[in-house]
């Protein structure tokens, strides 16, 4: 029987490395002996000098490293940029400074809300981020598979990621915590509508868009900016499972996504994105209808069209999963000169909280290890010391600032564009802005008539096992929507209450039967 890429890893590791090296200590030490403890006598106890022990026992028990608490579980690969038409009117980003120029780049896919040995195929939105290792340093694009979110204030973030996690007491994921917050937070009713459509079941992550999700600022090298959105399309196709086909892989094929990935690379079938970029100004921002910095809400595209800007291809697997995977490290806050951050709410508090992780997760130092540094630019700072430093610490280099003895020197040239604000210090809600005529929008004009019922369906089997009152709740919100919506999922929570009693009153019967044919005859 032929066996894919993924599994024949280790042959083809074989092939190409057919002399084995010498076994050696994490030290370089040569060992003799890798399957003996030294001990007294065959049957006696081990010795503290077993030094080779100590060595293999002290590292294993530190092999892990902390799980990322969203996006834990995931896939990578490597490959490079091309830009394809010319946007330098827009942004002085060197990345797209010429037609024609690669920039290398990684890209790790995931799932949000499930731990590191859930499924691929769970109903989930897809993390999408990527690296471009560019000559002013490192450009993480960091969104989702999805152009919007669940939430517009990132101090609910903390709240509706628990809610996707288990409950406290009972270490069980629990709809009524899902429906509860979902209910009572109408704005993510955009966000559940599309993560409980097909869209919520990729067929792996070679078939799915990314998108930044967030509002940018570019500034051109004028040093005048814009708005802008970023959009990467698959140039592989749009493909999503079904409901039932995404369960039933999710037992004879947890990891569906990843190895797809990984086989699709190996056998030169190297997948592609096409990038685009939306873009407003600030004279449209300031009157816009909506607030543009809602990530809760798309940009329309007869307002503002998508823009081409390039291609990415992913041609290259990782060597090493745990290095250049589990490792490598994304955050909005990584941007480089001619691309900026906007007002929008949710990036504001991203620029803080993925940096801050990564300390948690990795160390103070997570930019030296290999993945994560910025090759492509010379680093020169003032930050020195802490834990895993593994380059030279800058040797001689001051490390204080100012000084006078040649240490690195800021340069005006680099400022990031001035921008006005004009407004009272407060706590402002936005829970009543609009928040449903873009979702009627897509349950109308995006989803086809069986698009629209697989939707409903798939609600009406997450929230029937919530309690009354939420299920109530949530169904009023559908049905600001359209009506259709909210009464469709009615129906079908109703259809599945009356399956579920009738299945229970046959139930003793059942049994009753079964324990009398089972009865001993006397």
């Amino acid at each position: 029987m032929p066996r894919d890429k993924a599994t024949d890893q280790l042959n083809d590791y074989k092939k190409s490395n057919p002399e084995p090296p010498q076994l050696t200590s994490g030290v370089g030490h040569p060992l003799a002996d890798k399957t003996n403890s030294l001990t007294v006598g065959p049957r006696g106890p081990i010795l503290l000098q077993d030094l080779q022990l100590l060595d293999e026992m002290a590292h294993f028990d530190r092999e892990r490293i902390p799980e990322r608490v969203v996006h834990a579980k995931g896939a990578g690969a490597f490959g490079y940029f091309e830009v394809t038409h010319d946007i330098t009117e827009y942004t002085k980003a060197k990345i797209f400074s010429e037609v024609g120029k690669r920039t290398p780049m990684a890209v790790r896919f995931s799932t949000v809300g499930g731990e590191s040995g859930s499924a691929d195929t769970a109903r989930d939105p897809r993390g999408f981020a990527m690296k471009f290792y560019t000559e002013d340093g490192n450009w993480d694009l960091v969104g989702n598979n999805t152009p919007i979110f669940f939430i517009r204030d990132p101090i609910l973030f903390p709240s509706f990621i628990h809610t996707q996690k288990r409950n406290p007491a009972t270490h069980l994921k629990d709809p009524d915590m899902f429906w509860d917050f979902i209910s009572l937070r109408p704005e993510t009713i955009h966000q559940v509508s599309f993560l409980f459509s097909d869209r919520g079941t990729p067929n792996g992550y070679r078939h799915m868009n990314g998108y930044g999700s967030h509002t940018f600022k570019l500034v051109n090298d004028k040093g005048q900016p814009c708005y802008c959105k970023f959009h990467c399309k698959t140039d592989q196709g749009i493909k999503n499972f079904l409901a039932n086909e995404a369960d039933a892989l999710a037992s004879t094929d947890p990891d569906y996504a990843i190895r797809d990935l990984y086989n699709a690379i190996a056998d030169n079938q190297f997948p592609s994105w096409s990038m685009y970029i939306q873009v407003m100004t600030f004279q449209e921002a300031e009157k816009w209808h909506f607030n543009p910095f809602d990530l809760t809400k798309v940009w329309p595209h007869g307002e503002f069209p998508l823009i081409p800007v390039g291609r990415f291809t992913l041609d290259h697997n990782p060597k090493n999963y745990f290095a250049e995977v589990e490792q490598i490290a994304f955050s909005p806050a990584n941007l480089v000169p001619g691309i900026e951050a906007s007002p929008d709410k949710m990036l504001q508090g991203r620029l803080f909280s993925y940096n801050d992780t990564h300390r948690h997760r990795l160390g103070p130092n997570y930019m030296q290890i290999p993945v994560n540094c910025p090759f492509r630019a010379r680093m020169a700072n003032y930050q020195r010391d802490g834990p895993m430093t593994i380059n030279d610490n800058q040797a001689g280099a001051p490390n204080y600032f100012p000084n006078s003895f040649s240490g690195p020197m800021d340069s005006a040239k680099h400022h990031e564009s001035s921008f006005q604000v004009t407004a009272d210090v407060a706590r402002y809600s936005s829970a009543t802005e609009d928040n449903f005529s873009q979702c009627s929008d897509f349950f109308n004009k995006v989803l086809n008539e069986d698009e629209r019922q697989r939707l409903m369906e798939n609600i009406a089997g997450h929230l029937v096992n919530a309690q009354d009152f939420l299920q109530d709740r949530a169904i009023n919100n559908f049905t600001q929507v359209d009506r259709a919506y909210g009464d469709g999922i009615r129906q079908k929570i109703n259809r599945l209450k009356k399956a579920r009693q009738s299945s229970h009153l046959l139930r003793p019967a059942v049994i009753s039967a079964a324990a009398a044919s089972s009865k001993p005859k006397l």
